[in-house]
C-alpha cells in the first residue's frame, strides 16, 4: 500500500503527451496551438461541408486546417517566446554590468555625470 502524500509535498501527476512525445503541460507553445488547431479544423471543415455538403471532403479540409493552424500557431508562439528569451538574456546580462561597474571608474553614468559637473 502506497503511503499518502504530505500535505506540505506537491503532488506528482501525470503530464498529459501526445503522440507520446510531444508533453503538453510542459513544452511552451504546445497546449495554446492544439487549442487553436482543434477549432480551425472545426471551422475549416464545417464552413466546407455548409458550402459543399460533401461530407468526406469537409472531413479532409477539417485535417488540413488543423495542421495548418496548428503549425501556423506553433511558429508563430516559438518565434515570439525565442525573442522573449533573447530579450530576458540580453536585459540579464545588462543589469549584472550595471550592478559590476556601479560606482567605479567603469561606470558609464559617473563619467558622464562627473564631466558635465566640471
Amino acid at each position: 500500500m502506497a503511503a499518502a502524500p504530505e500535505p506540505g509535498e506537491p503532488k506528482e501527476r501525470k503530464s498529459l503527451k501526445l503522440l507520446g512525445f510531444l508533453d503538453v503541460e510542459n513544452t511552451p507553445c504546445a497546449r495554446h496551438s492544439i487549442l487553436y488547431g482543434s477549432l480551425g479544423s472545426v471551422v475549416a471543415g464545417f464552413g466546407h461541408f455548409l458550402f459543399t455538403s460533401r461530407i468526406r471532403r469537409s472531413c479532409d479540409v477539417g485535417v488540413g486546417g488543423f495542421i495548418l493552424v496548428t503549425l501556423g500557431c506553433w511558429f508563430h508562439c516559438r518565434y515570439n517566446y525565442a525573442k522573449q528569451r533573447i530579450q530576458e538574456r540580453i536585459a540579464r546580462e545588462e543589469i549584472k554590468k550595471k550592478i559590476l561597474y556601479e560606482g567605479t571608474h567603469l561606470d558609464p553614468e559617473r563619467k558622464h555625470n562627473g564631466s558635465s559637473s566640471n
